[in-house]
């Protein structure tokens, strides 16, 4: 523990850098002190790319949708969380949409996403897409085979369309461990701040790991394609997969003032990945 007499002789942040540096070995709870404060450094210099990024797709009138799937407490909320904290407001929304109405339900299921989509000027973050369709609801028995089988024919061509109507989709799979699912579960449930985020459906999650894990593998060998391919996120680290998603996403653009704020926007390869066939997941 830092005394009282060292915290005084500590008069600026290099000095309590450097204290703490030369002081980790004899307390290891220093070590996640720097850590954290190497992460909170770095993602500020990428939340202002973020800004000039924002500025940009406003100039330029770009579509951007970007989706984030992944199983249960993969970390994608805390993400977009990070993602749009320092945007404006104005022209970024976060879409996170409920089980679908009794009027949604007799409709075509893109009906509800297509009201969602980016207009021109504007990032629109989607927290769970159309991808329900693909992996919970099959294995949570939510749709039939036979919608299932539609919905796989169609949203290929969906997605097309998009892409020919200049609207860019960015797709996101969060790759988890089923050790580090549960180990995640198990501290929301501790937490009372957070108890609201388990629910019955997340624990089922853990009881049919391996039909979860058939049913993306399905929709990533029918659903990655080159103008749409999906992005595979290691994020048993969570605050790795933040700051390297991040970086993906201004890796792909040539906006103004690029890499002004920090030095590299390069995402790490042993964090994120294209899908391939033989690409090795943490949630397999």
């Amino acid at each position: 523990m830092i005394t009282e007499e060292v915290i005084n002789s500590l008069k600026t942040n290099t000095a309590l850098l450097n204290y703490l540096n030369t002081e980790k070995e004899s307390n290891p709870s220093y070590q996640s002190i720097l850590d954290k404060y190497d992460y909170e450094k770095e993602l500020i210099t990428l939340q202002a790319e973020l800004v000039d990024f924002q500025r940009w797709v406003q100039k330029e009138n770009k579509k951007i949708a970007i989706i984030f799937e992944g199983r249960d407490a993969s970390g994608k909320g805390g993400t977009i969380k990070r993602f749009k904290e320092h945007l404006n407001p104005r022209a970024m929304r976060v879409v996170a949409l409920n089980k679908p109405t009794e009027v949604e339900k007799n409709q075509w299921y893109f009906n509800r996403y297509i009201k969602e989509l980016p207009n021109a000027g504007e990032i629109v973050f989607f927290d769970r897409s159309w991808y329900n369709r693909a992996v919970v609801e099959p294995v949570m028995g939510f749709c039939s085979k036979q919608q299932y089988k539609r919905f796989m024919i169609q949203v290929p061509e969906f997605e097309n369309m998009l892409y020919e109507s200049d609207t860019l989709i960015i797709k996101f799979w969060f790759s988890v461990s089923k050790e580090e699912q549960q180990l995640r579960f198990e501290k929301r449930l501790k937490n009372p701040l957070k108890k609201w985020k388990f629910s019955p459906v997340d624990q089922k999650g853990q009881e049919l790991w391996d039909e979860f894990t058939n049913y993306k593998d399905k929709m990533f060998s029918r659903t990655h394609n080159s103008f749409s391919p999906w992005v595979v996120i290691n994020s048993n680290d969570k605050k790795r997969a933040r700051l390297e998603s991040i970086k993906y996403v201004l890796s792909l653009f040539d906006y103004d003032n690029k890499g002004l704020n920090c030095k590299s926007i390069l995402p790490d390869p042993n964090i994120v990945q294209r899908y391939f066939r033989n690409t090795v997941h943490l949630d397999k």
